[in-house]
């Protein structure tokens, strides 16, 4: 219930506009957001590898309404990119396809995305670019286009995307993106969807994640468990363990500003560790949606700001 009342206010665009324009809103927003520009990226990107672990940063922003807004966003990509090399980051790049021009132009997006993904590639070392996964109307849009890139020569370690465990047909297409070796993040989902065509018990959801979180570890490809929660790390821990499954075979990774303390635990343990650091002025609907995930921010966000 908590989820779909902060989806839909993510949805709002009056709240929207007020917050991402008002101090107010920017200052709540800091623990989960970098910054608005791609130095405060960096910088963030800087003391999460000095702490150990790796980084995917993400320009926030979605459906755009025009080509011009669709290039303006692969600009800030590539400039993203091109920091990456020259700061010497351990980091790659997680980039959505509406905020690419999928709504506008699909071809405009291809052409986009292909772009990126060859410049990621020619990067030394070469770098990654994980396309995220968005609500249900554009999971099998998704799903094609990034199978179609990484089937061009140049790409095929470079190109991943992303599987939410909530969703029914999630089995399925993860076996699909196995035949063909493609690099996976698993999550839990952060859409509201019917109960069609998504769990809707929280147990029913853990349990499609953790049967499907074994068949990656087990695949032999490098993939991304997100999640933030314990009892399920556990048992990926365990997992490893039981079956040979070395440390460095795939990585966990977790949000920007969310359990520290378990990230750092992770490393301290010798497992590898991504952090999913968003910046960007269109902060809000990533931020609401972070929100209804996890009651607790709710509160944490409220008693900083009676502190301050």
């Amino acid at each position: 219930m908590l989820r779909g009342f902060f989806v839909h206010l993510s949805e709002n665009p009056s709240l929207r506009n007020f917050a991402e324009r008002s101090s107010l809103g920017r200052r709540v927003s800091n623990r989960f957001v970098a910054g608005t520009e791609i130095a405060d990226a960096v910088r963030a990107t800087q003391a999460i590898n000095r702490a150990g672990m790796s980084v995917t940063i993400d320009n926030l922003g979605e459906n755009v309404t025009n080509p011009d807004e669709a290039r303006h966003s692969a600009q800030v990509y590539h400039r993203i990119l091109d920091a990456i090399a020259a700061n010497q980051l351990d980091a790659n790049i997680s980039l959505k396809l509406t905020h690419m021009g999928l709504d506008v132009d699909e071809k405009l997006a291809r052409d986009i995305v292909s772009g990126l993904v060859a410049k990621a590639a020619s990067l030394n070392p070469p770098g990654f670019v994980r396309v995220d996964m968005e609500g249900s109307p554009y999971t099998q849009r998704t799903l094609d286009f990034v199978h179609a890139l990484h089937r061009m020569p140049a790409n095929a370690l470079s190109v991943g995307t992303v599987i939410q465990a909530y969703m029914k047909r999630s089995e399925s297409d993860v076996e699909k993106l196995l035949e063909e070796r493609i690099r996976i993040r698993l999550c839990k989902g952060a859409y509201k969807e019917s109960a069609e065509i998504a769990f809707a018990a929280k147990s029913d959801v853990d349990a499609n994640y953790v049967k499907l979180m074994k068949v990656l570890m087990k695949s032999g490809i490098y993939h991304g468990l997100a999640t933030h929660d314990e009892k399920i790390i556990q048992q990926a821990e365990a997992f490893a363990t039981r079956e040979k499954i070395s440390a460095d075979s795939f990585e966990f990774q977790m949000l920007y500003g969310i359990r520290r303390d378990l990230q750092q635990g992770l490393v301290r343990k010798g497992w590898r560790v991504r952090i999913y650091i968003p910046f960007g002025r269109e902060w809000y609907p990533y931020f609401m949606r972070r929100l209804g995930e996890r009651p607790a921010n709710v509160w944490f966000i409220a008693r900083n700001l009676l502190r301050s």
